[in-house]
């Protein structure tokens, strides 16, 4: 009797290792509910201007402050400046708006939306739109989107982005014009929680 409880006991022992990492599996890992990211990325622009295009650098940066089970809620603000304007015209602009993210493991796809200011500079002496010629014109823009983060590790990412923009002009007969912009670059997620496990 003895040696059946000192064999129970041993057993118990055994396999107390493997409850307590079962356990650690099942346990959720920590996220942080704020989560401030920056990215830096070059991207290509279609001006819908007489077919001109643009090279920008594209600079922003996200802030989560709710973490859900499904989807992150995040405000974004970015920048776009032309490196290479082209022939046409020069299209710059600052704009912020919400964003939603849906994250599938390394893959983190979004949509967002965002308002703000845009610039225009119609180069090579300016643009001819019946008796006037106009050198540049400033605007409310409008910008929706879609794209997605591949996270590398859990602080870098690459990023893909597209963008639909609309943009009021008075060079043109509509009135208005829709650049497109395809944006390829980089994400650093600060980590303020460096003593924790984080999900992809």
């Amino acid at each position: 009797m003895k040696f059946q409880k000192t064999l129970t006991s041993l057993a118990l022992l055994s396999a107390l290792p493997f409850a307590r990492s079962a356990f650690a599996q099942s346990t959720p890992t920590a996220t942080q509910q704020l989560q401030l990211s920056a990215f830096l990325s070059g991207t290509g622009t279609f001006t819908n201007l007489v077919g001109g295009k643009n090279l920008d650098i594209t600079a922003g940066a996200d802030i989560t402050v709710l973490n859900f089970r499904l989807f992150r809620p995040a405000a974004e603000i970015r920048g776009s400046y032309p490196i290479d304007e082209g022939t046409i015209s020069s299209q710059k602009n600052f704009l912020l708006g919400p964003k939603i993210e849906y994250p599938l493991g390394r893959v983190h796809p979004y949509a967002n939306f965002f308002i703000g200011r845009g610039g225009i500079d119609y180069i090579r002496g300016g643009y001819i739109f019946g008796n006037v010629r106009y050198l540049s014109s400033n605007t409310l823009v409008l910008s929706r989107g879609v794209g997605f983060d591949y996270n590398l590790t859990h602080q870098l990412a690459v990023k893909i982005d597209f963008q639909y923009q609309h943009w009021d002009t008075p060079a043109v007969a509509s009135g208005s014009i829709s650049p497109k912009a395809t944006t390829l670059g980089a994400v650093y997620v600060f980590d303020f929680n460096p003593h924790h496990r984080h999900s992809q």
